[in-house]
């Protein structure tokens, strides 16, 4: 919370053997830079090039090549040794299917089919008759999209009474292309959904699972199956998968919990399967080539449709990771989708997420925060600086309160305090609820008061800036307005109707627009949504545009400075320089110019001495406001100087009074 807010709103090696580190297995694959590849392409490597080469002996197929820092990377591989004819078990099939020796990439899908029907024909009670040869056969790319297609191809034949040995073949090849040592072939697959289409194939084949009296439990390395009956005279069901992450010893589980009032939605009994994955989440990343990661098994849940809300609980691959998502695999968009799930706990050791599970929902997961830099120095500094800050605005507009009389006796002097208080009155309540916001925030967050908190810290944030701006408008008007001049009641109602009435409409609209659909909060803190409604733009544009306009202002000031020094001596050009040095930093801090320096952040987010700068910068604005703002003031100086010197003098009047009466005694009668 504390690194989004003050972001202002900103605020996202290739292990085949192992699917504990998911990131690192997708970040080479997003490379696309393989080991040496089988081969060489001929001719000269020239950047952004392509060639394709044939696949090693005894495979069929091509591999093909892009060339990038003149080296040639493979980027896609179609080679496969599993045929129609070599995927049975008998060899006379030969005559059934004749095969030739360069079968394309683009024949999958065609070859598959006559697999299946062929599977049909052949074992249609057990589906058990190919296994032994997709078992034996190597993980390579083109292997793996002939296994996926065929997957597909028998998810796809109408079967109304999937038994358990049915289903247990089907799991034994999608346990073979979910092998943890496949995950770096699926990258050259060139059909790049294929993982997707698995997914859906095998959640869809799950879907016929006939359970009878028993349950249905069928456990292999890379995928298990649990299937069994519910009904509403249950308390409530509990499934549970442990699964082997890694070559280690170590397992990660996660639990599908129905609770009892669920349960009672059921008008008769039904049956609900559900199938845990290990390896999924990593391949999907890698072949999808996406820059999110996976950090729990993924779990696929197969309910009544009476049933509209689950409990999940993933314990954590990586343990290191405090912040995580609980989202749902968007079966049409192909993306994962924090819309289907919603937080309820978490801890370095799990997380626990509440679900929605649809026709669009169904396989659903945890993912690691997108990159965001974690430094107890940046806490301490917020922190540290916030404190500082609302003291500084607190000492800031008690000095303005007691010197207002002296310092706006001019027009022009009381409209500029007029915007410097309103500026330190807006941040000393948007720091204090931004403070409220982060006691709010959190795994078990009061909605309401997430609510209202965002609200509060959205309006005053905003109303900050739009103060900013007003002074700036003000100073423009007094450069180039000269010869006309607007009543002074005029001036005051626009500088309120801008520094108030523009974020509140903003900050009104944004709620009034997203919270219905649930889309105004971050599922992790009090603040303004980004991944569902995009509402944090409702800061962010308005912050930066001021941020425009308050740099140009200082522009205009600098340059007509400057022109005053033109023609002048040596002494004369060096006072205008320190006087131009002054300007900006009175008004870098009083506009907000400090917030500029979070496109440095942006643009190098994992750069800690540029998080560092920003943090210090706007932590401590309220105390930049009070000193260059206010002490640095010659009027309120001036002012508060002539109150200590008035003040003295009135302690000093029963002395002087004591010592006339003590020089002067009255006479008394005689």
């Amino acid at each position: 919370m504390t690194q989004t807010l003050l972001l202002y709103g900103l605020l996202f090696l290739l292990p085949t053997e192992s699917c504990r580190t998911l990131c690192q297995a997708t970040s080479k694959s997003k490379e696309k830079v393989p080991a040496q590849p089988h081969g060489a392409c001929d001719g000269v490597c020239v950047d952004n090039s392509h060639c394709s080469q044939p696949c090693p002996a005894g495979t069929q197929g091509d591999m093909g090549f892009l060339c990038r820092q003149k080296k040639w990377h493979k980027i896609t591989d179609t080679c496969l040794t599993l045929t129609a004819a070599s995927i049975f078990e008998e060899s006379n099939l030969n005559s059934l299917l004749p095969i030739g020796d360069d079968i394309k990439t683009n024949e999958y899908a065609r070859k598959s089919e006559t697999i299946t029907d062929l599977l049909m024909q052949k074992c249609p009670e057990d589906l058990s008759c190919i296994l032994r040869n997709i078992q034996r056969s190597p993980r390579i790319p083109g292997n793996i999209a002939v296994v996926v297609q065929l997957l597909h191809n028998i998810s796809l034949v109408p079967m109304e009474d999937v038994n358990k040995a049915k289903m247990q073949s089907y799991s034994i090849m999608a346990n073979h292309v979910l092998n943890s040592k496949s995950i770096s072939n699926w990258t050259f697959i060139p059909e790049r959904n294929s993982s997707c289409v698995l997914l859906h194939s095998v959640n869809n084949f799950a879907r016929k699972l006939l359970i009878k009296k028993h349950s249905i439990d069928i456990s292999d390395v890379f995928i298990h199956t649990i299937g069994t009956t519910i009904s509403g005279d249950n308390n409530e069901k509990n499934l549970t998968f442990s699964m082997r992450v890694n070559d280690a010893n170590s397992e990660v589980t996660g639990k599908v919990l129905i609770t009892r009032d669920e349960l009672r939605k059921l008008p008769s009994p039904s049956q609900v399967v559900s199938i845990a994955f290990p390896t999924l989440g990593a391949i999907l990343e890698a072949s999808l080539l996406e820059t999110v990661t996976v950090n729990g098994l993924v779990l696929s849940v197969i309910l009544p449709n009476e049933l509209k809300r689950i409990s999940l609980i993933f314990e954590k691959i990586s343990k290191s990771e405090e912040r995580t998502q609980c989202v749902g695999w968007h079966s049409l968009e192909s993306r994962w989708d924090r819309q289907a799930c919603q937080m309820v706990q978490e801890n370095t050791q799990q997380a626990v997420c509440k679900c929605r599970p649809s026709k669009l929902f169904t396989s659903f997961s945890i993912l690691m925060s997108p990159h965001v830099l974690d430094s107890p120095i940046l806490i301490y500094i917020t922190y540290i600086g916030l404190g500082i800050s609302i003291c500084s605005l607190i000492l800031c507009l008690s000095l303005e309160a007691m010197v207002w009389g002296q310092v706006t006796k001019t027009e022009i002097s009381y409209l500029r305090h007029l915007c410097i208080v309103n500026v330190a009155a807006t941040l000393l309540m948007a720091d204090v609820w931004f403070i409220v916001a982060s006691f709010l925030s959190g795994p078990m967050t009061h909605h309401d008061g997430c609510v209202a908190a965002t609200f509060f810290v959205h309006f005053f944030y905003l109303s900050v800036f739009f103060w900013m701006l007003a002074k700036a408008l003000l100073i423009l008007y007094g450069i180039l307005i000269v010869f006309h001049t607007l009543p002074k009641s005029v001036l005051v109602a626009s500088l309120f109707s801008v520094g108030y009435g523009c974020p509140l409409v903003i900050a009104v609209i944004t709620v009034a627009a997203t919270e219905p659909g649930k889309g105004y909060l971050r599922p992790e803190a009090c603040w303004l949504n980004w991944d569902m409604t995009k509402a944090l733009l409702a800061f962010v544009v308005p912050a930066l545009a001021i941020v425009v306009v308050n740099l140009i202002t200082v522009t205009l000031v600098i340059v007509k400075t400057q022109r005053a020094a033109i023609g002048s001596s040596m002494f004369q050009e060096v006072r205008a320089i320190v006087r131009i040095s002054k300007n900006i930093a009175i008004l870098t801090p009083l506009l907000g110019l400090t917030w500029g320096f979070g496109i440095a952040t942006v643009i190098n987010d994992r750069s800690l001495v540029f998080h560092i700068l920003f943090s210090s910068l706007n932590a401590f604005q309220g105390f930049f406001i009070l000193v260059f703002g206010t002490i640095l003031d010659p009027k309120i100086r001036e002012a508060l100087k002539n109150r200590v010197t008035s003040a003295k003098w009135i302690s000093r009047i029963p002395e002087n009074l004591s010592s006339d009466y003590s020089c002067h005694p009255t006479k008394g009668p005689s």
